[in-house]
């Protein structure tokens, strides 16, 4: 059982091009506004966190994850992850677990069944196959989503209103049926 990670400084790559402060995208294939506007923001989330727990897309893991606070998941793991804290699953993992957290943010693959207390964000290239129960769920266009969810405002403990909410967000006119479930 891995109970500790050793907090990383800097990541010098990610995929395919190297992590910098500026916005340089020379090296990287145009995909659209918003696959580049979900790559930026992984870019810059993975820089804001470079101080962070992280698990780089070279590890493998088989068995339990336990953290505290906050933790990026870049490689592979096949198990269980369970934590109070807020877990960010990036454009590189393959995760194959049940997984219970506070919060969790997907870029990448999950195979599994999610629970979460708070707030569950599917970005637009992910795949989620599994369950989701959660009190907030954020679908962006393009996400991949196979399962059932359960949106329950009971799970939060600081939740105000007595209705799930569901937030939905809108890049562009054009009808967009990417996520199911």
């Amino acid at each position: 059982m891995l109970k500790k990670f050793i907090s990383q400084k800097t990541i010098s790559s990610i995929g395919e091009g190297s992590l910098s402060s500026g916005g340089d995208d020379s090296n990287r294939p145009a995909y659209g506004d918003q696959l580049k506007s979900s790559t930026n923001d992984y870019k810059k989330f993975m820089a804001e966190h470079s101080g962070k727990d992280v698990l780089s897309s070279d590890v493998e893991i088989k068995g339990t994850i336990k953290f505290q606070k906050e933790l990026l998941i870049d490689g592979k793991v096949e198990g269980e992850i369970n934590s109070d804290g807020v877990l960010t699953v990036g454009e590189n993992a393959d995760i194959r677990a049940e997984v219970k957290t506070k919060s969790i943010t997907i870029y990448g693959k999950v195979q599994g069944n999610i629970t979460v207390s708070e707030r569950c964000e599917l970005k637009s290239k992910c795949t989620l196959q599994g369950d989701l129960k959660a009190a907030r769920l954020i679908i962006e266009e393009g996400a991949t989503f196979i399962g059932k969810s359960e949106v329950s405002s009971g799970m939060s403990v600081k939740s105000a209103s007595s209705r799930p909410e569901v937030v939905r967000r809108e890049e562009s006119a054009k009808p967009a049926f990417a996520a199911r479930g």
